[in-house]
């Protein structure tokens, strides 16, 4: 009887025949499909990033076009796509394995559309209701969801030697799409892009004038292009299909909490800070023009995670994010001493230099707590299911860590609600974001604490 070699197979979209994990099989073919989805990926969550964060600087220009809200209404608008984006990670974490990433990746990015668009005609009228500005805040909560999906897509496409680095890649670089954005926008809000179809100027006080409706707009045939992109040229992995019921058994295992409380305080403070740093920036510095550094701040957390993934992959990522979490302890401490308090001016810069170290270690330490997740599962599985087939145990780890992947990613992004609501509230309550800060600084200390315990010091019972 004749047998088939399904590697030399076209498979088409649907991938029927995956074995990353098969050097020949990885050699031969399966390096060049995952590394094409990985780069079609790329762009679609940079993108999600860049409409996720937006409402970042748009809320900065609010008032000068003529929408009268308080400093706390402001903070809402900066805060409510993460609370959104956060919670639609949760139910995307599900969708790979019921959608298929090619056609998931296509939907998602298409969604993207409606805030876009709605965001470019909102802000040319003053009297746009409120309400509906919340509505848009949190309909940008689409491209934060779009993260926990992609994640656990490329999941699947890569073996555990270079897991670490292509979801390094694919997080460093979709996070610079909030870099992007910060430093696109600014510039397209001064000019006319789209002549006559893109609407009227806004004029301030001084004459001069905005576009503000451009940081939705120029948003549009980009993602047009990129969704085309994800329906041509992706793939779909039968093996990755999966019940709802088979994934949430990721809910029974303990390390998926663990690593919940991890990556909250990697991802969620990049993301948190992101979000926050232009206008905490502008009401703590306010003869500073913000929007000339806001974007460096992203830019050096996304370069440092698609940078050091390797990092990881060779020291373990349990050390490293110890390290890591022991310099953002430092980093948030120097801030404190560069803020304004006392009726002193504070220091600008060294506040500036504080946070771009923060920015630098979420970074790194975001690539080492995902690097953390396959290599915990890796053991975990096999003590938790001892007699099972060895094809089945492999699958179960890659199904497990991909979904423990996308869930993390979902809690963690509460941070882009939770620490401008955080600076809010500080400011609210005593006139300063010293109180936000010191709890993010408490709050780092368990993390290392837990790091050291669990995962990183002699005698951890998971290792990495």
């Amino acid at each position: 009887m004749a047998t088939t070699d399904h590697s030399n197979q076209p498979q088409g979209h649907v991938l029927t025949d995956w074995r990353p994990e098969d050097p020949q099989f990885w050699s031969d073919r399966g390096r060049a499909i995952a590394t094409r989805n990985l780069w079609i990926s790329i762009p679609n969550l940079l993108l999600a990033f860049s409409v996720w964060m937006v409402w970042s600087v748009v809320v900065a220009r609010l008032p000068a076009i003529g929408f009268d809200y308080t400093t706390g209404q402001l903070f809402w608008l900066a805060a409510l796509p993460g609370l959104s984006g956060a919670t639609l990670r949760i139910f995307y974490t599900f969708m790979i394995p019921i959608f298929g990433g090619r056609k998931w990746t296509t939907l998602s990015t298409a969604s993207l559309l409606f805030p876009a668009v709605g965001i470019g005609f909102a802000v040319q009228n003053p009297e746009t209701p409120y309400v509906l500005f919340v509505a848009l805040a949190l309909m940008c909560g689409f491209g934060g969801g779009n993260f926990a999906s992609s994640m656990a897509n490329i999941a699947y496409f890569y073996p555990k030697k270079t897991k670490g680095n292509a979801l390094a890649l694919n997080a460093g670089l979709g996070n610079l799409g909030v870099s992007v954005m910060q430093f696109v926008v600014p510039m397209v809000i001064t000019a006319s892009v789209f002549g006559a179809i893109g609407g009227e100027a806004q004029t301030l006080e001084d004459g001069s004038q905005l576009w503000i409706q451009n940081a939705g707009f120029i948003w549009v045939p980009f993602l047009a292009v990129s969704a085309i992109a994800a329906w041509f040229g992706m793939n779909d992995i039968a093996d990755a299909k999966a019940s709802l019921g088979d994934q949430l058994a990721i809910l029974k295992r303990r390390h998926n909490w663990i690593m919940c409380v991890l990556y909250t305080g990697t991802f969620g403070s990049f993301i948190g800070y992101s979000a926050g740093f232009p206008l905490l920036m502008k009401t703590q510095f306010p003869e500073v023009n913000v929007l000339s550094y806001a974007f460096l701040g992203p830019l050096v957390g996304a370069l440092s995670r698609a940078a050091t993934g390797w990092v990881s992959d060779k020291f373990g990522g349990g050390r490293v994010t110890f390290w890591c979490f022991l310099g953002m302890i430092v980093a948030v401490w120097g801030v404190l001493q560069f803020l304004p308090q006392n009726g002193t001016a504070g220091d600008f810069w060294g506040f500036f230099a504080c946070f771009m170290a923060l920015f630098f270690l979420t970074g790194v330490a975001n690539a080492s707590t995902f690097q953390m997740i396959p290599s915990i599962m890796k053991q975990e599985i096999p003590r938790l299911m001892p007699n099972t087939d060895p094809a089945v145990r492999q699958k179960t780890i890659e199904r497990e860590s991909a979904a423990i992947i996308a869930f993390t990613s979902a809690i963690a992004a509460y941070g882009a609600f939770f620490i401008p609501k955080a600076y809010g509230t500080s400011i609210s309550m005593t006139g300063a974001p010293h109180g936000a800060l010191w709890a993010f600084l408490g709050f780092y200390v368990i993390c290392l604490a837990i790091t050291w315990f669990c995962y990183s010091r002699k005698g951890a019972s998971v290792p990495c």
